[in-house]
């Protein structure tokens, strides 16, 4: 079982509420499940909205924000921890450095940012960490179909379904990683 994961997503809702919801619904199983919220620290969008879930009920987040951000994403000061970094490479390195795996939720280019560097830490075996993909109504269907282009074309190493796992649903990730290991 996993005790903390990181969380890449939007600092913005998006257009769909099942991204809120979803994002909502996994933060109140990380809390349920004891599980540690590793974020980017902002208290808006879908970041606000899973570490006000993990508080609200009774779990603990670590948020990690860069100085330039943190009147943008409006920098989390309801949350057990919050460490402001001096840019978006520190954050991104504590983050992995705390998690024991990554979830990926809907968002912009700074989650495609994470998504792809900690895809490619795997890749390089800089780490072994799991990385779940969320796909929300679809939201990344245009993305993997651009992964398995990349690969029929030959330009990613081994196999991008080993590093990435794809789920539609929270609730997947639930009966996936929720069970307790004896």
């Amino acid at each position: 079982m996993f005790k903390r994961i990181a969380v890449f997503c939007g600092s913005k809702l998006g257009n769909n509420p099942l991204f809120e919801t979803e994002a909502i619904e996994l933060g109140k199983w990380m809390a349920e499940k004891d599980i540690t919220l590793i974020y980017g620290g902002g208290s808006v969008g879908m970041m606000g909205a899973i570490a006000d879930s993990v508080m609200q009920n009774g779990g603990k987040v670590t948020g990690v924000i860069p100085k330039a951000l943190f009147k943008w994403e409006k920098g989390h000061q309801n949350i057990t921890e919050l460490h402001e970094v001096e840019d978006m490479h520190v954050r991104k390195r504590m983050m992995y450095e705390f998690c024991d795996a990554a979830i990926i939720l809907p968002g912009g280019n700074g989650t495609l940012d994470e998504l792809f560097e900690i895809m490619t830490w795997n890749s390089l075996d800089i780490h072994s960490k799991k990385v779940i993909l969320l796909n929300t109504a679809g939201y990344y269907n245009h993305l993997l179909a651009h992964l398995e282009y990349s690969q029929q074309q030959g330009f990613i190493h081994g196999n991008w379904k080993d590093k990435l796992t794809v789920v539609d649903t929270v609730e997947i990730i639930f009966s996936t990683y929720g069970k307790d290991k004896s």
